[in-house]
């Protein structure tokens, strides 16, 4: 066993502990806090806060390759567009530079304090990569399908793919791209999916962008082109005249396994569907302003009780992967919400929101020894402030797990 002390311990289940103290032993927690006040520490981590490692809870590691290729817009479908065009220039399966561009993004990951990942993955390179480099998390193999077609096929397929892939610490599961691009009838088959595998648990992107929402309500906009123009429209569908929120609560796809990623264009009424729903919001604000999406009401989302966890979306839409710097914009969006909130979102939320709050999210005696110590300048008073003002990769370490 390996007792280490910090200058503080942020378990997120209450106040940070000045001089705080956790044993780790075979890769996990065994003791945190006042049951080590008679114990010598084996380290001192002097001017460090030890806190859980961060769960990003939608990346698209996939994509790394296309980082700095696809520029910020002002307009989402348009950005969108340009990803796309990007997409068909590679053969994502096999080209080299697509698995090394994940790799070293894993490894970024790794850097900036991140111990758990969600990951959307239309090719599933990621699961195996994840598993080798010692990432715990979810995969979410995502489907598209608009258009006629056994979407009940369609998705016994992916969960046959998304089976052979998955290991204790790295699951797969099945997952919907968004209202846009996916049938009533592949989310109905999602949904079914999902009840027979209770453990599963899913994603869906949903009011990102005003295309959406136009889309929803009077079927048409850039995203009806879309369709058209790729070959793909339904003639038989039509638009809800609704809100994306509302559509989906309405096909019975929320509650407390799916993931709602963005969310950026929402009102009251939705939130508290979501709400009601026991679905998690996850916000990724640095990707929403870089695609044209605009930026989320971070503060609303709190202000309704929604369960909220962050993602860093892709290198595509997004400057870096660090975890710490996404907070640091939600911070700036929203100056009120407490920073524990905000801490205790990129913790056991974002843990609990992918099914694995069971081994992460917080320094709990059981839980996987993930603990990070991250570097706090002396005179700091208030470390759960200075944690959500962004914090450099070279301020970070990970905590032994042996001992």
């Amino acid at each position: 066993m390996t007792v280490v002390e910090g200058a503080w311990l942020l378990t997120m289940a209450g106040e940070p502990v000045r001089g705080g103290r956790v044993a780790v032993a075979d890769g996990r927690i065994v003791a945190v806090g006042e049951a080590l006040a008679d114990r010598e520490p084996d380290l001192r981590l002097d001017g460090m806060a030890l806190l859980p490692g961060l769960v990003n809870v939608h990346t698209h590691l996939e994509l790394s390759y296309l980082a700095g290729a696809v520029p910020p817009s002002d307009s989402f479908a348009s950005w969108v567009a340009q990803l796309m065009a990007a997409r068909r220039a590679v053969d994502e399966l096999a080209a080299p530079e697509v698995s090394r561009a994940a790799e070293r993004a894993i490894g970024a990951l790794r850097a900036s304090g991140t111990a758990v990942v969600g990951d959307v993955s239309n090719t599933l390179i990621t699961p195996p990569l994840l598993q080798s480099h010692g990432l715990a998390g979810v995969v979410f193999h995502e489907l598209l399908g608009f258009g006629p077609g056994d979407r009940v096929a369609q998705v016994r397929d992916a969960r046959a793919r998304a089976e052979a892939l998955a290991t204790d610490t790295v699951r797969v599961s099945v997952a919907a791209h968004a209202p846009y691009s996916v049938s009533p009838a592949l989310f109905a088959a999602i949904r079914e999916d999902l009840g027979a595998h209770p453990g599963a648990v899913s994603t869906v992107h949903v009011a990102e962008g005003p295309e959406e929402c136009e889309f929803l309500r009077t079927g048409e906009g850039p995203w009806r082109e879309t369709l058209h123009a790729l070959g793909v429209w339904n003639p038989e569908w039509e638009p809800p005249r609704t809100s994306p929120i509302a559509y989906l609560d309405d096909l019975g796809l929320f509650d407390g396994r799916v993931l709602a990623v963005h969310g950026v264009h929402v009102d009251g009424p939705d939130l508290a569907r979501l709400r009601a729903s026991g679905t998690t919001l996850a916000a990724c604000p640095r990707s929403n302003r870089w695609v044209g999406a605009g930026s989320p009401p971070i503060d609303a989302f709190y202000a309704s009780h929604v369960p909220v966890a962050f993602g860093t979306d892709s290198l595509a839409s997004a400057p870096d992967l660090n975890l710490f710097s996404e907070l640091a914009q939600a911070r700036r969006l929203a100056p009120r919400v407490p920073a524990r909130w905000l801490l205790e979102s990129a913790t056991q939320v974002g843990a609990d929101a992918l099914g694995l709050g069971g081994m992460f999210g917080s320094l709990d005696v059981g839980k996987q020894a993930a603990v990070l110590a991250v570097r706090v300048p002396e005179g700091v008073t208030d470390p759960e402030e200075y944690l959500v003002s962004g914090i450099d990769p070279s301020a970070i370490s990970w905590v032994p797990v042996h001992g």
